[in-house]
C-alpha cells in the first residue's frame, strides 16, 4: 500500500499542477490574471524602520509631513532606465520622490544618474537589501506611495509609465494630500 502510494504521489502534483496552469490560464483569458499582482503586506501600514546613509541618505521618519513616492531602484537595472524621464517628470511636477538604491554601490548609482538625471530628493542606498526585504520588494524598481503619516497606501511594481501616472499615481497622490 505504501509502495502504490509512493509511486502515485508525483501523478498527484502533477494533476495540482496542470490545474493550478489551466487555472491561469482561464483567468488570463478574462483578463483578470495580474502577473504582478502580488499583494503587499506593508499596504496601510506604518513603513518599517530604517535609517540608510547616502546623499544624503534618510529614515523612515523623514517620510511624514506629506505624501511621498519611494522609489527602489539599481544602476543595472534596464526597466530603471525607461522609467528615469517618467520619475524626472514627477519631480518636475513637484512631486517628492526618494530614491533607495537597491544592492548597488555608490559609484554605479552616481553613474546611472549622472546619465539618466537624478528625479531624487533624497538619495539613500541599500546596499546589503535589508530594507527592501522588510518593505516587501520583490524587484527593481518597484515604488511605493508613503501618506503624510508615513502609512504606505499603494505599490506600483515595474517600471512607473506615463500611463500609470496619470491614472493611478496622481489620482492618489491628490487622495492622500
Amino acid at each position: 500500500m505504501n509502495r502504490r502510494v509512493l509511486l502515485l504521489a508525483p501523478f498527484g502534483v502533477a494533476i495540482a499542477a496542470g490545474a493550478g496552469f489551466l487555472a491561469m490560464l482561464h483567468r488570463a483569458e478574462q483578463g483578470k490574471f495580474d502577473p504582478r499582482g502580488v499583494p503587499s503586506m506593508l499596504i496601510g501600514k506604518r513603513v518599517p524602520a530604517f535609517n540608510l546613509p547616502g546623499d544624503p541618505g534618510f529614515a523612515d521618519t523623514d517620510l511624514t509631513g506629506r505624501p511621498i513616492l519611494v522609489n527602489f531602484f539599481a544602476s543595472w537595472c534596464v526597466p530603471c532606465v525607461e522609467e528615469a524621464a517618467i520619475l524626472m517628470g514627477l519631480k518636475q511636477g513637484g512631486i517628492p520622490v526618494y530614491g533607495i538604491a537597491y544592492k548597488d554601490k555608490a559609484p554605479a548609482t552616481a553613474a546611472f544618474l549622472a546619465k539618466h538625471g537624478n528625479p531624487f530628493a533624497r538619495l539613500a542606498r541599500d546596499e546589503d537589501g535589508r530594507v527592501a526585504i522588510d518593505w516587501g520588494v520583490t524587484g527593481v524598481p518597484e515604488t511605493y506611495l508613503i501618506d503624510k503619516d508615513g502609512i504606505a497606501r499603494a505599490r506600483w511594481v515595474g517600471a512607473l509609465t506615463l500611463d500609470t501616472v496619470t491614472a493611478e499615481v496622481q489620482p492618489m497622490l491628490r487622495k492622500y494630500a
